[in-house]
């Protein structure tokens, strides 16, 4: 498939969304009569909540016989603007996590002397090969024995113990490719391995360090799963969660509101790829370098 064809079917897909997001659900909850729903894309009725609430106060008032449902604000109520506070709070502490503690442990199998190191690297690149799946309920039973769930913390501590194996692995191959005399250098001026780390290596680091929090950002973006487990409170609830909210137990679902803010989901991750997408290849490619 030549890229013509792929980009005519993405645009396609796009279209049935944007499409999707302007349509009128009346099957949905019929004994509540026909129902509309306000969409996002009413920006100039949308630069105050007064404002707003003003505009369905009166469009109800005209149609008596319409619910009018708020995409913005969920099924639930509680608006988008929470969700996506909560997500880049997670998202931070996650690539914060992540670039600190994955560097540290990639800089001692890089440079530094321990027994057993070539076994332990070994094992930490076979848990790259482990299903989450796996240890799921391991770390379920121990983050609840913790009273850890309905919290962030199982999302945030793991991520500060260098868990990510690919990201250690990723800042490992780069350490390899910079000259061993920096070290040595550093060393013979009196810099203990801390010290080296910090002020030699770590400056060094930098597209691996932003590739990890590239990959940090959209993947922790994107993870339905394990926030679904550890996370019941709606109040907590991520982007990926509150789309979820648009389907209720019985099988009915708003599908227009669910269309129009999976669009608007899709924007941070969008601009956030365009914005550093000659780093994220500047920084795998190098990483497979070694000097």
């Amino acid at each position: 498939m030549n890229r013509q064809v792929r980009a005519l079917l993405l645009i396609f897909i796009l279209g049935l969304i944007l499409m999707s997001c302007l349509e009128r659900d009346t099957d949905a909850w019929p004994e509540n009569g026909v129902r509309a729903q306000l969409r996002f894309f009413w920006w100039g009725e949308l630069a105050t909540h007064e404002k707003y609430d003003k505009l369905i106060q009166q469009f109800e008032q005209q149609h008596p016989d319409i619910r009018v449902e708020i995409g913005w604000r969920g099924l639930t109520g509680i608006p988008f603007t929470t969700y996506y506070v909560n997500t880049f709070f997670l998202i931070a502490m996650v690539i914060i996590g992540n670039i600190i503690t994955c560097s540290m442990a990639a800089f001692a199998f890089a440079r530094l002397q321990f027994t057993l190191r070539n076994l332990w690297f070994a094992i930490m690149l076979g848990t790259i090969m482990l299903p989450y799946h796996v240890v799921l309920i391991p770390q379920y039973i121990l983050f609840n024995e913790l009273n850890w769930v309905n919290t962030y913390l199982p999302l945030i501590v793991p991520k500060f113990l260098a868990t990510d194996a690919f990201f250690i692995f990723l800042m490992v191959q780069f350490i390899r490719g910079i000259p061993k005399e920096l070290d040595q250098a550093a060393i013979v001026d009196g810099c203990n391995p801390l010290q080296v780390f910090v002020r030699i290596l770590f400056p060094l680091l930098q597209p691996a360090l932003v590739t990890t929090a590239i990959f940090s950002f959209i993947w922790t973006y994107n993870d339905f799963f394990s926030q679904l487990i550890y996370i019941s409170n709606p109040e907590k609830f991520t982007i990926a969660l509150g789309l979820r909210m648009f389907f209720d137990n019985q099988g009915e679902s708003a599908w227009g509101a669910m269309f129009a803010m999976s669009v608007v989901s899709l924007l941070p991750v969008f601009i956030f790829f365009v914005l550093f997408q000659r780093l994220i290849i500047e920084g795998v490619s190098t990483t497979g370098l070694k000097g």
